[in-house]
């Protein structure tokens, strides 16, 4: 009797070929936990603005895993000792670390659950894992914590410079079409090294490093904070409170049952048994939109209107403005909301609202991105770079911003 053939070989638009070389992996892949980030989208809502971005967090997290491998055989090239089961430990982690992802990734997180992001829940399934797959995940989940004494390691997975940021910028960048967040990022994986425990960039791919981080900026005002994308993903947020406000009204709201779980329950960080997880691991994209779809003919004013602006892409508009909203402003659109569509003042919050958005393509207050210089000094790469538009990258840039329905424009000049 034949064993199944566990050395796989995928096609990615972005790498080309990538290797599956460890059956664990392998099976960790075919895990329906992970087989679930396929109907996970990797942009949220962005695919409203660019038709193309319906990849998905199983690219993403496939992607992050190959150029791990690859980082890992340029550290080794270059003296750095790394055993097979570092290896092997860096690979799953990385693979594994957005698989607590909920419906439309960020769009949707604290709002299925309350006040739980995406690293808690990853870190539960990994748990899990380990556990059906006899502890094979604990240097993984090791790493992974920051428990392990070799910190370069963690900087591999999670730091101003990992493995999750290069691949999402240049997949996501490839799949909208926003060409100005496409990286080399062969060149800054062929420049990394370990120093003294540190992940560092040798001196001669600063200028790669440079580029990383002026991509990341302009990605995050073309791409994720793009202010339709920003309005699609706060009514995705407004619908399903609403859903959830209406359910605990003992209103009929029609939903999976994994959804109408979340609707009915209140699940905080500490409610998350075995079951609550496996219930978890049963949502995805496709709960979501059909349940809107559905919503759309509720009873239900501002469910229905809310999933039909999602459904037929008529959004809100959203103004973006450098200075806080005045609250007088918003009170003054809300009443004339109340007004036209007859509804209360709780109501008209749903369609009238205000709040801001906030981008820095690097943080010189975290852990600095190191850069290698040839006297084999470690500098921030803010400190090494020539280039004084890198230290205003480091600045955050705040916008706010307020949403409402497109009819008040017929009111008058907003």
């Amino acid at each position: 009797m034949s064993e199944i053939n566990k050395l796989k070989i995928l096609n990615d638009p972005i790498y080309g070929f990538i290797s599956i070389t460890n059956p664990l992996i392998y099976d960790l892949i075919q895990h329906p936990y992970f087989q679930r980030l396929r109907r996970i989208s990797q942009m949220g809502m962005s695919y409203l603005v660019y038709p193309g971005a319906h990849h998905t967090r199983f690219h993403h997290a496939l992607g992050c895993m190959h150029i791990m491998h690859k980082t890992i055989q340029v550290l080794k090239f270059k003296g750095v000792d790394i055993s097979a089961e570092e290896e092997n430990a860096l690979c799953i982690a990385i693979l594994l670390h957005d698989i607590g992802h909920g419906p439309f990734s960020h769009a949707m997180e604290h709002s299925i659950v309350e006040n739980v992001n995406h690293e808690a829940i990853s870190m539960l399934f990994m748990d899990s894992l380990n556990e059906t797959f006899t502890g094979k995940l604990t240097l993984a989940i090791q790493i992974f914590k920051g428990n392990y004494h070799r910190k370069f390691m963690l900087q591999l997975i999670s730091s101003q410079l990992d493995m999750d940021r290069m691949d999402y910028l240049k997949r996501d960048s490839f799949y909208s079409g926003v060409a100005e967040g496409n990286i080399n990022s062969e060149r800054l994986i062929q420049m990394f090294n370990v120093q003294d425990d540190l992940l560092v960039i040798e001196e001669k791919g600063i200028y790669s490093v440079e580029k990383f981080l002026v991509a990341r900026r302009l990605m995050y005002w073309q791409a994720y904070l793009h202010k339709t994308s920003v309005a699609a993903e706060l009514v995705l947020t407004k619908i399903l409170k609403r859903a959830k406000d209406l359910t605990h009204q003992g209103k009929e709201i029609n939903a999976s049952e994994p959804l109408q779980f979340f609707l009915q329950h209140k699940i905080e960080l500490g409610d998350f048994d075995a079951n609550v997880l496996k219930t978890f691991s049963y949502l995805d994209d496709f709960d979501i939109i059909s349940a809107i779809k559905a919503w759309q003919f509720h009873d239900d004013f501002v469910l229905s209107e809310l999933s039909k602006m999602i459904i037929n892409r008529d959004l809100p508009k959203i103004r973006m403005q450098s200075d806080k909203v005045a609250k007088d402003e918003v009170v003054v659109l809300q009443k004339t909301i109340m007004e036209k569509y007859g509804i209360t003042e709780k109501e008209a919050e749903y369609f009238v609202f205000r709040g801001k958005i906030k981008n820095q393509a690097y943080n010189k207050t975290d852990e600095p991105i190191h850069i290698l210089m040839k006297d084999r000094t470690v500098e921030d790469v803010a400190e090494a770079s020539d280039q004084l538009n890198l230290k205003a990258l480091s600045k955050p840039v705040t916008k706010y911003y307020l949403c409402f329905p497109k009819v008040l424009l017929e009111k008058a000049a907003i």
